[in-house]
């Protein structure tokens, strides 16, 4: 072999490779959760909508149970009339309302009944001195889409029969509902107790789920089969139908009803997951060596058993969290959630139902908060599955 072809270093003392700092579990796990983009989006996600239910109805200048009549059923969108110079909004259920040229309301012309004639659809509603008429008869007009209503407004003698324009509402960017309540504000309080119900669902199922997995996997034997069959018994029937059993049993909903339903079932599926790892990480050496020492039983599941089940648990728990939001929020829609005038995701989907053909915004932007919310943390429960499982691991 030809030395000649070798090239030597020049020694300087100092190391040639580079060395990757040591990481802890925890470090290496956030650290792989960060390069989870989806996981992000839901992290970003759900710091939005936390902000958003809690410091949001300071910015709106409404409460959930502000009513102001006289606007109620108003869109998102308004579209304007524009007659000689003044803007008009004719709304849905044949309201007429003063609109600035920016989409600011100003406010509703009065109808008297003596001007309104129901044979003919005209409505004559009082401006100043002067009447704007409205008539929407029933003469269709062929469309691009079929057929429409001849719906047009008079105003001084001027007759206008399509919008000029179509503007946000900007006193009411999500619109209003039956009783004129901002839906913006009702959507943020409904945020605040679909939030708090899963947060608080999840966490009795964090302390009853873990405890009570971690002695029945721990102790086993007779005593496992005993807490088992309890946890079978209450897995016969199911989840939906045991909480709606329990709201009825409690004589209505209310927000405390529902805390309190939720946490008593939802710890079943905590415990079967915290018993299958106490039964493999009981075998471990270390719990051997903690025994021969003379660690106390209680020591030994809460400072070494459990902490080092902590990854199934967490994703566990992400994974629930949805799960619960998803449940209050179908308890709200069937009547048994909060009561009125509080306003939670699923109460407002049922408020919407009667008008939903007519007013579908109103079912929309609950139904899409909830779309959201589950989304968010479905992606944040798969991120930390990956990131805390270690057989992932990787460079």
């Amino acid at each position: 072999m030809d030395k000649n072809k070798f090239i030597f270093i020049e020694q300087t003392g100092e190391e040639s490779e580079t060395v990757r700092p040591s990481l802890t579990y925890w470090q290496d796990a956030w650290r792989r959760l960060k390069k989870n983009k989806l996981s992000m989006i839901g992290i970003f996600t759900v710091i939005l909508i936390v902000l958003f239910g809690t410091i949001g109805p300071s910015f709106t200048g409404y409460s959930y149970s502000d009513q102001v009549n006289k606007y109620k059923n108003l869109a998102p969108r308004l579209e304007l009339y524009e007659i000689n110079g003044e803007y008009f909004h004719v709304s849905k259920d044949y309201n007429v309302f003063r609109v600035t040229s920016d989409g600011t309301l100003i406010d509703r012309l009065e109808l008297n009944p003596l001007n309104r004639d129901m044979l003919k659809k005209v409505y004559k509603y009082t401006y100043g001195d002067d009447f704007v008429i409205l008539d929407f008869s029933y003469n269709l007009l062929p469309t691009k889409m079929g057929y429409d209503y001849n719906q047009t407004l008079e105003y001084k003698g001027e007759v206008v029969t399509q919008p000029a324009m179509t503007k946000w509402n900007k006193m009411y960017p999500f619109g209003t509902d039956g009783l004129g309540r901002d839906l913006l504000t009702r959507v943020m309080y409904g945020a605040r107790i679909s939030l708090l119900v899963a947060f608080i669902a999840t966490m009795a199922n964090l302390f009853i789920g873990v405890i009570y997995g971690s002695i029945s996997g721990f102790e086993g034997g007779k005593l496992d089969n005993i807490m088992m069959r309890i946890v079978d018994i209450i897995n016969s029937v199911p989840l939906t139908l045991y909480v709606i059993l329990l709201m009825v049993w409690f004589r209505g909903g209310g927000l405390m009803n529902i805390i309190i339903a939720l946490s008593s079932v939802y710890w079943v599926s905590m415990a079967r997951l915290v018993r299958g790892q106490m039964l493999s990480l009981k075998e471990q050496e270390f719990v051997l060596a903690a025994r021969v020492m003379g660690v106390s039983k209680s020591k030994i599941i809460f400072k070494h058993l459990i902490p080092n089940a902590m990854g199934p648990i967490i994703v566990s728990m992400a994974m629930m969290i949805p799960s619960a939001v998803f449940t209050e929020s179908f308890l709200s829609f069937i009547g048994l959630g909060v009561s009125a005038p509080q306003a939670s995701w699923g109460t407002l989907a049922n408020n919407a139902l009667p008008g939903l053909t007519t007013y579908p915004y109103q079912l929309f932007f609950p139904a899409l908060s909830i779309a959201f919310t589950m989304l968010a943390f479905n992606f944040i429960g798969d991120g930390l599955r990956d990131a805390l499982d270690p057989r992932l691991r990787k460079g």
